[in-house]
């Protein structure tokens, strides 16, 4: 178990070191540049080379994209109780709670623990969350997108290349599929080594309040992740229809640090990004140890 284990989590912290390792030496990394490609080329081919090599039944897709919404529902009801007990701003708080890291943690996970089809059903996750991120997410944070420009977001447009592909059984050109695979193989190492950088920019403040607040949106999420996978999922019959691997997959993905992108969103809104920070970087250091008992369980 011990070695099944570290041949998942082993490439996903050695990646995200060597970009932490890159960035604490000084040397140059454009961040902006290569956060660009990976969401405007990189994400969109890594979602369309996935689904089109992965047989992922409609029902699947749609299932995993209900539970996704109920967790991100259940976790802003999580973030706002938490802001009634401590005093904290819910613009603040409620976001860091909503959305956690997916993309940059979430898929590789997903791929090294559950394989082709585990990364599949986290794409699934990931396309949900991203919407609900750049819709209410924004709204929430005070950074709300126009409609127009929700359109031509590529999270956006790569969920609408992938509809005809889940739904229709739409097989891609094959020289299509081959571009888009040969796109997508950059998405993982590029988001992980850019998580490095980012993790190495944030500098620890208050710990103990990180570390509380952190663990909570970890355990609560994984918490929740199980709950939407069984509880409700007897509660409404074959509605959800989350078989073990998928359950597996929501799980995980629930329980995700937050994501770097609130930091972001709290810079650019100018709400307390040091606190967000602090939230990102404690929740992610929390997980490389809750991350192992998490996998453990469901491998």
């Amino acid at each position: 178990m011990f070695a099944s284990l570290f041949a998942v989590l082993a490439p996903v912290f050695v990646v995200a070191g060597i970009g932490y390792g890159w960035a604490r030496k000084g040397l140059d990394y454009p961040t902006g540049f290569i956060a660009r490609v990976v969401m405007t080329i990189g994400t969109p081919s890594l979602v369309l080379s996935t689904l089109s090599r992965t047989e992922l039944q409609p029902e699947a897709f749609a299932s995993m994209a209900m539970a996704c919404l109920l967790c991100t529902l259940g976790m802003a009801l999580a973030g706002w109780l938490v802001c009634r007990v401590t005093g904290r701003h819910w613009r603040v708080l409620m976001p860091a709670f909503m959305f956690p890291n997916t993309g940059n943690m979430g898929l590789p996970i997903s791929l090294y623990a559950f394989g082709e089809h585990g990364l599949a059903l986290a794409v699934a996750f990931f396309l949900t969350l991203s919407i609900v991120q750049f819709t209410l997410g924004m709204a929430i944070s005070g950074t709300a997108a126009s409609f127009k420009a929700l359109l031509r977001n590529p999270i956006v447009i790569s969920l609408a290349g992938a509809m005809p592909i889940i739904f229709l059984d739409f097989e891609l050109p094959r020289w299509l599929a081959n571009t888009v695979n040969l796109l997508g193989g950059m998405t993982i190492p590029l988001m992980l080594l850019t998580l490095g950088v980012s993790l190495a920019s944030i500098r620890l403040r208050q710990v103990g309040s990180g570390l509380l607040l952190g663990g909570l949106r970890i355990g609560l999420g994984a918490a929740l992740g199980w709950a939407v996978g069984m509880a409700l999922g007897w509660a409404v019959g074959m509605a959800l229809g989350l078989d073990d691997l998928a359950r597996a997959v929501l799980v995980v993905q629930s329980a995700m640090p937050v994501a770097v992108f609130n930091y972001l969103m709290a810079i650019r809104a100018n709400r307390e990004p040091e606190q967000v920070a602090n939230l990102v970087m404690c929740s992610t250091l929390l997980s490389f140890a809750w991350l192992p008992v998490v996998l453990a369980w469901w491998m």
